[in-house]
């Protein structure tokens, strides 16, 4: 018997469904299905766990996912995936978890909420705040990319890149024998006045609410004191809580006690204590390669003794004094998801265009690796590329000291499928495959493989012949309980190579 939806689906959750399902399948279809052999044009997978058949219509996105019963092909809303994603990970790995089917669910309607709020909101002029803010899929490989912390939508809204968000920050006095500050943090003090005795501290005001229990007692005291706001907005990025005062050309770093994707992202004390370690390599293997590619520094941070985390505020590199005269940056995640006046789309000659981006992303990750140990976390939120005003890539800005790490601590091996899965699955593979897909007929990897060939690191060979690239499993990862940090991989097929691409 057909089954009758009797509360059939509005354009706009179909829409929601949509975003929020590509990258749950995408996740299922790595980590987990089996694909059954000419399944015809919409291919077939088999779910080990339950025995149930899948199928999907192909692509980078997956779309329109269905399931075998009675005969039939079933189709399925993003409610219906997340249950059956749950029964079959429940079989699979014999292990319960009733936290990550609510994060998926919630991710999916803050997508919803996204929808509808950029519907009536002006994107930034600016093609850098644009492209910061244009991620409505995110992470293409996460089962929950755009979840909350399942609070309510009043209180994450206002702060929501995807949203076109901007907001001033809360400016607090910090007792000065209760403030703790490292490094180069004098931009801090720009933003306001404290009064004698303080030391000024910006705060994100989603952390404030979230803290405002905690930190009852610390303004009764007056070990901290509320100075009003900033005159000046801020623009929130891809990062939800890093900001960008385009004014001051500041970058502002908070901790938020929110899980996004896999971590709560707060800045833990033990990144804290050892970022000026790790921004100090980065800054001087990037300043031993020349221009043209930047490394943003970490400079310093500020916060309270008494909340060190919560209350933490990082102070990055802002753009202007590292661009080319002319150069306008775009972070890379925006070309893989696409925005208004992406280049990436709109580029006459892909082939050139391809060879250009990675003349300046390659190399600089490569070298920082081989020559200086530094591990980058070169993935694709944490890579700007900055293009002249014909839209050709010019030159690549690498972010982010307290994702990046150092060889002198992990070794070689380890630091060297972590750069391939950061630099070529996550970060190449995704802008190859939109730009073949905004382009067809292109095949992106023959320029991946010659690029890579350009460089003598002794991986290098073996990476081109090898089988597999690592592919990180956060479906699993998280379903597990893993922590977030602790990236656990499976064998990808490698378009590298020779022979395997297309």
């Amino acid at each position: 018997m057909e089954r009758v939806d009797l509360n059939p689906p509005t354009d706009a959750a179909r829409h929601a469904d949509a975003y929020a399902s590509a990258p749950l399948l995408n996740c299922l279809l790595r980590e987990v299905a089996r694909p059954v052999p000419e399944s015809g044009d919409r291919p077939a997978y088999r779910l080990p766990g339950t025995g149930r058949l899948l199928r999907v219509r192909p692509g980078r996105r997956p779309a329109d996912p269905e399931v075998r019963a009675d005969g039939a092909w079933h189709p399925l809303t993003h409610a219906d995936l997340v249950k059956l994603v749950a029964e079959e990970l429940r079989a699979h790995t014999g292990l319960p978890n009733d936290d990550l089917p609510a994060e998926m669910l919630d991710s999916r309607d803050t997508v919803a909420t996204l929808l509808a709020a950029r519907a009536r909101t002006l994107a930034p002029e600016d093609p850098y705040l644009r492209s910061e803010q244009s991620l409505i899929t995110g992470h293409p490989h996460h089962p929950a990319p755009k979840a909350r912390g399942g609070g309510p939508v009043a209180a994450w809204l206002p702060y929501a890149p995807e949203a076109h968000a901007r907001f001033p920050l809360v400016l607090l006095g910090v007792r000065e024998d209760q403030a703790v500050d490292e490094g180069d943090t004098a931009a801090l003090d720009a933003l306001g006045t404290a009064p004698p005795g303080y030391r000024l501290l910006p705060a994100h005001p989603w952390q404030l609410d979230l803290l405002a229990r905690d930190l009852a007692l610390a303004f009764t005291d007056r070990r901290l004191i509320r100075l009003g706001t900033t005159e000046s907005v801020v623009w929130p990025t891809a990062a939800v809580r890093t900001v960008y005062e385009p004014g001051r050309d500041l970058f502002l770093k908070f901790s938020l006690d929110v899980r996004i994707t896999n971590d709560i992202r707060r800045l833990w004390r033990h990144d804290l204590e050892k970022l000026d370690r790790t921004d100090t390599a980065a800054r001087e293997a990037f300043a031993a390669m020349g221009p043209p590619a930047v490394w943003l520094s970490d400079r310093g941070y500020r916060t309270a003794a008494f909340a060190f985390e919560e209350l933490a505020v990082l102070v990055r590199d802002g753009l202007r004094g590292h661009l080319l005269p002319g150069a306008t940056p775009l972070l890379a995640a925006g070309l893989a998801e696409g925005f208004d006046g992406s280049p990436l789309a709109a580029t006459p000659d892909p082939d050139a265009w391809w060879a250009a981006y990675l003349r300046q992303v390659v190399p600089p990750a490569l070298r920082a690796f081989d020559e200086h140990g530094v591990v980058l976390e070169a993935h694709l939120q944490n890579t700007l590329v900055a293009v002249d005003a014909a839209g050709s890539p010019v030159q690549a800005l690498f972010r982010d000291a307290e994702g990046a790490k150092l060889l002198s601590d992990v070794s070689r091996e380890a630091g060297w499928e972590r750069l391939v899965y950061c630099l070529l699955v996550n970060h190449l593979g995704e802008i190859a495959a939109a730009l073949a897909e905004a382009h067809p007929g292109l095949d992106p990897w023959p320029a991946v493989r010659a690029e890579l060939s350009r460089h003598p690191l002794p991986e290098i060979p073996g990476l081109l012949a090898a089988p597999a690239l690592p592919g990180k499993t956060n479906l699993l990862l998280r379903w597990t309980g893993a922590d977030g940090a602790d990236a656990r991989y499976l064998p990808l097929p490698n378009p590298l190579r020779a022979g395997d691409a297309g």
